[in-house]
């Protein structure tokens, strides 16, 4: 085979090589439409239009500003402005947790990454399985032991369950552990820092992104919680927005016939409700998402 054969059959299989590239990149992005932007476009498109219109017209065509605003007043008309109450009680739930997060986990992961102390590896092993096991599995002992003190139906039964992030403490470990030079915090105690001020005056700045990437992975898990808010409060008057779906859920004739009434609730105003749910997480994530990136590659080089 002469030099110019040799080189036509690298081009040739260079060339197929980046065809099959090519072809498994257009299936995944093919994939990822059709399972994820097509229904997200779907869902905010049935926002726009009646319950007729829904069910008659062409899927993916907007409809008219009148039917959302219509959507909007049987919404937030629901029981009384139920859904009005709803959002506010996933705010409080979600930040109050938010708050005891930051202020246990970002501590704990810096104890356990830069100071000795005894039982510090068992502690570490320990958050590292506790993570492992799933929510769900806590919330029947947890319903036990607040059942005992007496706060099933208070707010705190929501929030103190959800403050518990071990995650968050293993983030910032892993962040203390491999992106804040010790010499650093070694200088600010010659200077006659003590520890306490080392972690709020030094160590505590530098931790800025891993500290927003944990507030943001603790507010989506306090937000999109479920389970948990629908087994501590016994009244809707408490629910989040994801428990208060499930009231929209049932008085919707689609899934409940026996709901069909003047009380009832259209499929367009069920997907606004969803959308709605959802949106406060967006909001979150567009504003942050700079510090969310920065804490998400802390810790991917060693001092």
């Amino acid at each position: 085979m002469t030099t110019v054969d040799a080189g036509r059959a690298v081009a040739r299989r260079k060339s197929v090589s980046g065809w099959s590239g090519r072809t498994i990149v257009a299936v995944v992005v093919a994939i990822f439409v059709l399972f994820f932007v097509i229904p997200i476009v779907w869902l905010l498109l049935a926002t726009t239009k009646s319950a007729h219109g829904l069910i008659v017209d062409n899927p993916f065509l907007p409809g008219s500003i009148d039917n959302l605003a219509a959507n909007w007043d049987q919404l937030f008309g629901f029981q009384d402005g139920a859904v009005t109450g709803w959002v506010g009680n996933s705010a409080l739930y979600a930040l109050g947790a938010l708050v005891i997060t930051l202020v246990a986990s970002i501590p704990a992961g810096y104890a356990m990454a830069l100071t000795e102390f005894r039982l510090r590896r068992p502690l570490l092993v320990l958050t590292l399985i506790v993570m492992l096991i799933p929510n769900t599995a806590l919330v029947l002992p947890i319903f036990l032991e607040l059942n005992v003190v007496g706060l099933i139906g208070s707010p705190l039964s929501v929030i103190l369950p959800m403050s518990f992030f071990p995650f968050g403490v293993y983030l910032t470990y892993i962040y203390f552990s491999t992106s804040v030079p010790r010499d650093l915090l070694a200088a600010a105690r010659l200077d006659g820092c003590g520890e306490l001020q080392v972690f709020t005056r030094v160590a505590l700045p530098l931790a800025a992104p891993i500290v927003a990437l944990v507030a943001f992975f603790s507010f989506v898990q306090s937000w999109n919680n479920f389970f948990l808010p629908f087994v501590m409060l016994p009244s809707s008057e408490g629910y989040p927005v994801q428990v208060g779906l499930t009231s929209l859920l049932a008085s919707t004739p689609a899934f409940n016939p026996s709901s069909a009434g003047t009380l009832s609730v259209q499929l367009p105003t069920l997907a606004l409700a969803t959308v709605i749910s959802v949106l406060p997480v967006l909001i979150v994530f567009l504003f942050a998402q700079r510090f969310l990136v920065a804490g998400m590659t802390a810790g991917g080089t060693k001092e």
